[in-house]
């Protein structure tokens, strides 16, 4: 049902799994592990590919943030991210940045634990550390993104909100990222319409962006109905480059991604590229051919994007999806505790065999092994890449 893979120009990325690691081995929920996953988002220019490298070598975030200096030489550290990384172990106080983070009521999820979402950690580069006011809930896996021009007309307010509502009242979140126009539109309509909303911030918590919207994020706190989260730390400021990086997270978190007005060359489309990137599904609201709100997303679907009118041509092709994939659920019975512990995590869009291994808890070698035997029966199939999708 994915009609919109020919969308050009694909943002590229590095990707990022925890070779062989199980959650266990990670050590990730413990409250001593979790500072020092505060420590590595503080240090400048220590991004997921180098944290990738410290995990893979180490077992746990504290034996990793104290590596003598050598081993992080051998690890692949350039000089300069090399002197960052040895500087701020001298200068960070993780436990009084823990704290702040607790007194401003900040949750730090890392990646992997046990409230980061599933479909984020699926990602290229997903966020090493997440800041969160408000829950992340199970339910918020079932989720679409609406993002669009800040410039809206009145024709993209009502279908944002229409589209907002109708998805909220179909139990889905609607996840955008706090801006001027259609965002604000999107997270308002939600709440309006009882349902839960998830804000993507540019900046670290403390700073919300545009100043005028600090009502929503109250107002999305106070109904309990949604979060606002940010990968920034606190006190980042907001910045032209951290926008199109918080975009990534934006798609990364939703099944698909609803473009509703927005230029050729804009933010919303930045997101539609990070959605077809991470293979999930891109939704555009057609508009008139000669108005400039509407040639992000009139691009959109001549380059193969859905077309939608209202929230119905949504939740068909989505349903489609999940109905796809417990139909494979059904038809692929387990015959052994390895078969039961991996199928219910795989699906329709390709999953690397190291997000598999994390997903399942099951060791690496054991999830290559049954992968094999699951291909033979027909079962699942292998699409390159180390990435495996239920079979059709």
């Amino acid at each position: 049902m994915r009609k919109n893979r020919e969308l050009p120009q694909k943002i590229t990325q590095k990707q990022f799994y925890f070779h062989g690691k199980t959650m266990s081995d990670l050590q990730l929920s413990t409250g001593s592990e979790l500072k020092y996953w505060l420590g590595f988002n503080l240090v400048d220019g220590l991004g997921p590919a180098k944290v990738q490298a410290l995990m893979m070598r180490y077992k746990s975030a504290e034996v990793a943030w104290n590596a003598p200096e050598h081993e992080l030489a051998n690890l692949g550290f350039d000089r300069r991210s090399l002197k960052n990384f040895l500087a701020s172990r001298q200068t960070i106080d993780l436990d009084r940045e823990l704290k702040i983070a607790e007194q401003k009521g900040v949750s730090l999820i890392p990646f992997g634990g046990e409230a980061y979402s599933r479909r984020l950690q699926e990602i290229p580069a997903p966020p090493v550390l997440l800041y969160v006011w408000g829950e992340i809930t199970p339910s918020d896996q079932q989720a679409v993104a609406i993002v669009g021009t800040r410039r809206l007309t009145s024709y993209g307010r009502q279908m944002s909100r229409e589209l907002a509502q109708g998805l909220a009242r179909s139990g889905i979140t609607v996840v955008s990222g706090l801006a001027r126009g259609i965002d604000t539109e999107a997270h308002h309509a939600a709440l309006d319409a009882g349902g839960r909303t998830i804000a993507v911030l540019g900046s670290g918590l403390d700073f919300i962006y545009p100043p005028e919207n600090r009502d929503l994020v109250d107002r999305i706190l106070s109904s309990g109905q949604g979060a606002v989260l940010s990968e920034y730390p606190l006190d980042t400021k907001p910045q032209g480059k951290n926008f199109p990086a918080r975009n990534r997270i934006i798609s990364g978190l939703s099944l698909g991604t609803i473009v509703v007005e927005g230029a050729i060359k804009s933010g919303a489309m930045i997101t539609a590229k990070y959605a077809v990137e991470q293979d999930r599904e891109v939704f555009a609201v057609p508009g008139f051919v000669n108005s400039p709100a509407s040639a992000g997303p009139n691009r959109l679907i001549q380059q193969g994007a859905k077309l939608i009118t209202c929230v119905e041509d949504v939740l068909e092709e989505i349903q489609v999806e999940q109905a796809v994939h417990q139909q494979a659920f059904q038809m692929a019975l387990p015959e052994s505790a390895e078969e039961a512990a991996l199928l219910p995590v795989l699906s329709r869009e390709p999953q690397h065999v190291d997000v598999l291994a994390l997903q399942s808890k099951l060791p690496s070698r054991q999830v290559s092994s049954t992968l094999t035997l699951l291909e033979l029966k027909g079962m699942v199939q292998h699409v390159g890449g180390m990435k495996y999708v239920i079979a059709k």
